[in-house]
């Protein structure tokens, strides 16, 4: 029977089929099956004692060795400074490099901040108490305050005692040590002179700065409107932190010098407008024995106020003398500042470390003796605490 003739499906032989979709299958089974193989012939034989787990190699440059310290970026001052736990205390360490901003010019400037740990500092046992910063002060037990301990005492030879008296605080002394040594070189021992927390050598040119007569003050940072865009350096007393952050931060700054008869605010128009945040660091000044000296630069401060209800001897610049810093500018501000001292008695002045504002008062301070002015220290034009 032909093919043609045939019933359909029989006599034909069956045609054998190979989709192309088992092929594949198959294909891939042979070699994920070989790859297993070769996996288990390479774990039998190389015997990893890691069992395949994920390793990582690191080339250390031969100058390296175990003892060497890591390297440490460079502190930013938006962040807290290594060693700063989450409330704002520090753990004396190292020394630093920091970078405080001036928020008006963008002017960055680079300062050592030295540790705490074994300094040899310049202050009277008596009146300090240790911390975990460091040695802050305290009133002694026989009753003394360090704005007494530590006050300069009056000149003997003053030719008119009952004149017009200025009391004239030069700030922002540390950072810079030749800024510093022009302050020491140029300005009478009845300037008082305010010293930033920052500073590879601060023990040094404080104790210089008594030796030759002047009252010491130390400068805390406070928050400024423009915070942290104008960051006045770390650990600054803010008005978002509760009044134990911003009195450990206090410590903190209290330890880095000694030998201060109290502290004047650094920048700040921000904090000493608030009365919830300044109130608790005035009451800590008044506690241990200090004073507090306002800058004058913020008429909303309300320092004043706090300082009285709290007890607390105080003082407030009348005049800031280089706020327009130029030789014609800062004669008149002295000249203004003399005028106010005439009519009232007493009277404060408050100048930056400037070049020109050294100069400037140094060349008027010689002369303002003969015109019966008498230059005081600011201990001696705060007004003083009630007795308890």
């Amino acid at each position: 029977m032909d093919d043609l003739n045939a019933p359909l499906g029989q006599g034909a032989a069956p045609q054998r089929r190979f989709p192309i979709a088992r092929l594949a299958a198959q294909g891939l089974a042979s070699i994920l099956g070989a790859a297993l193989v070769g996996f288990l012939l390479w774990a039998a034989l190389m015997r990893d004692p890691l069992g395949g787990e994920p390793t990582a190699a690191a080339l250390i440059p031969p100058a390296q060795t175990a003892q060497a310290p890591a390297a440490q970026p460079e502190p930013r001052l938006d962040q807290p400074a290594p060693g700063t736990p989450a409330d704002g205390g520090v753990t004396t360490g190292g020394s630093q490099t920091i970078t405080i901003i001036d928020g008006s010019s963008g002017k960055r400037q680079e300062v050592v901040i030295a540790s705490s740990e074994g300094k040899r500092g310049t202050g009277d046992a008596r009146a300090l108490e240790p911390s975990r910063h460091g040695p802050i002060p305290r009133i002694a037990s026989d009753g003394r305050r360090p704005s007494e301990i530590y006050a300069r005492k009056p000149d003997a030879g003053t030719r008119n005692p009952d004149g017009p008296r200025i009391a004239i605080v030069v700030g922002g002394l540390g950072v810079s040590a030749t800024t510093t040594a022009n302050a020491l070189s140029k300005l009478p021992g009845a300037i008082t002179f305010a010293f930033t927390p920052y500073g590879a050598d601060l023990d040094t040119h404080v104790s210089q700065a008594r030796e030759k007569g002047h009252e010491v003050l130390l400068q805390v940072p406070m928050e400024p409107y423009d915070y942290p865009d104008n960051d006045p350096g770390p650990q600054t007393l803010l008005s978002s932190l509760s009044s134990e952050q911003n009195v450990d931060r206090l410590h903190w700054l209290f330890s880095r010098i000694q030998g201060y008869v109290g502290v004047m605010n650094f920048m700040g128009a921000r904090f000493t407008a608030s009365d919830n945040a300044l109130a608790p660091v005035l009451r800590e000044l008044s506690k241990r024995g200090l004073i507090y000296v306002d800058d004058g630069t913020s008429p909303r401060s309300q320092a004043g106020q706090i300082a009285g209800a709290n007890k607390l001897p105080y003082a407030k610049a009348e005049v800031v003398i280089d706020a327009v810093p130029s030789a014609a500018e800062i004669d008149s501000a002295l000249k203004r500042l003399e005028t106010l001292a005439r009519g009232r008695g007493v009277v404060v002045g408050y100048s930056s470390a400037l070049p020109a504002s050294i100069d400037r008062i140094a060349k008027w301070a010689k002369a303002a003796q003969g015109r019966g002015i008498v230059l005081i220290p600011v201990t001696a034009a705060a007004v003083r605490a009630r007795s308890t």
